[in-house]
């Protein structure tokens, strides 16, 4: 038997990182199992670390199953799927890829309101089906007017490092600055609400950047949406389960709201059909750290976090611990 620390792998990875797990450590991928219970209760007892993502994350039942088990090491920032509590319980020690996405993330999130208020996507569509060649014809209406972003007002739901990037990024644009968190930030210079329906209420454009789970479970609700208004403009660069989906649905085609951006979705991958069929909603598939530089920074911690807990005991990037 190896006498490198064994690693389940609870997912398929970017074959470099792969490559790179299986020089240092000996790694199995749960992903391959046919039958994963079986398999972990067969060998369930070999593994003492796990390798994971936002994405797919650890439940309780998955970290009892691995009873030797001493660190996680997940790919990405969200936790909610991810059950850090049964994990501290036992003494295990959580590593995440926090900063080194905040940039893609917060220029994502511009990108999204860039499209959402000058209609890039509908423009686009609007091109390609010969439009734009017929706009002089009485059938065929010019694309209509979009709305500005520099000097408009930005509120932030959640000024953690990514919020505090799209703040910063939004000086560039000449906007006024305030968000909305459970509590102040102390020392930053952009202004805080302490009511999140006075902040919808204040902004042009909502950036949703808090964290998901159920402390935050359709924190943007139908009030929110009708605080922001027929000329604010929704983005969100968080989870899916941050806004009532169906409430965001009726606020669009309702045009209670002036438009939305999402990255994410309550049931990913599945997008309500609903929401595909309206032209002031722009849709990505969850692509806000995907670029070729944050992924392999992503990767690399995931790898660091794993060789300094098995070299000195800790952690590069150690997950907050819950409340």
């Amino acid at each position: 038997m190896s006498d490198k620390p064994r690693l389940l792998q609870n997912l398929k990875l970017m074959p470099a990182l792969e490559q790179r797990l299986a020089v240092a450590f000996d790694v199995h991928r749960l992903s391959d199992e046919p039958d994963r219970a079986a398999f972990l209760a067969a060998h369930g007892g070999e593994f003492v670390g796990l390798v994971t993502s936002a994405a797919v994350g650890a439940s309780a039942e998955l970290i009892g199953a691995l009873p030797k088990l001493r660190v996680i090491s997940s790919f990405g920032v969200g936790l909610d799927k991810l059950d850090v509590a049964a994990a501290a319980q036992r003494g295990i020690a959580v590593g995440y890829t926090p900063d080194v996405l905040n940039d893609c993330v917060a220029d994502l999130a511009f990108g999204l309101m860039l499209d959402a208020a000058r209609g890039l996507s509908a423009a686009d569509r609007y091109v390609r089906r010969g439009a734009w060649r017929g706009a002089g014809s009485p059938a065929q209406a010019p694309f209509p007017l979009g709305r500005k972003v520099s000097g408009a007002r930005l509120g932030i739901v959640g000024l953690g490092r990514i919020g505090s990037t799209i703040a910063r990024r939004a000086s560039g644009f000449e906007m006024a600055v305030r968000y909305h968190n459970r509590r102040p930030v102390p020392d930053v210079p952009w202004a805080y609400e302490a009511s999140l329906l006075s902040l919808a209420t204040w902004c042009d454009y909502l950036v949703v950047i808090a964290a998901g789970g159920a402390g935050t479970k359709h924190l943007i609700n139908e009030a929110v949406l009708d605080a922001l208004g027929p000329q604010g403009f929704l983005i969100n660069v968080a989870r899916g389960t941050v806004i009532d989906e169906a409430a965001l649905v009726r606020a669009l085609a309702d045009k209670r709201i002036a438009g939305a951006g999402l990255d994410v979705f309550e049931n990913e991958p599945n997008v309500p059909e609903a929401l595909m069929a309206l032209d002031n909603v722009v849709l990505l598939p969850h692509i806000a750290s995907a670029t070729v530089e944050t992924r392999q920074a992503m990767a690399d911690r995931v790898y660091e976090n794993l060789e300094t807990f098995f070299r000195e005991g800790r952690l590069v990037s150690p997950a907050p611990l819950p409340a």
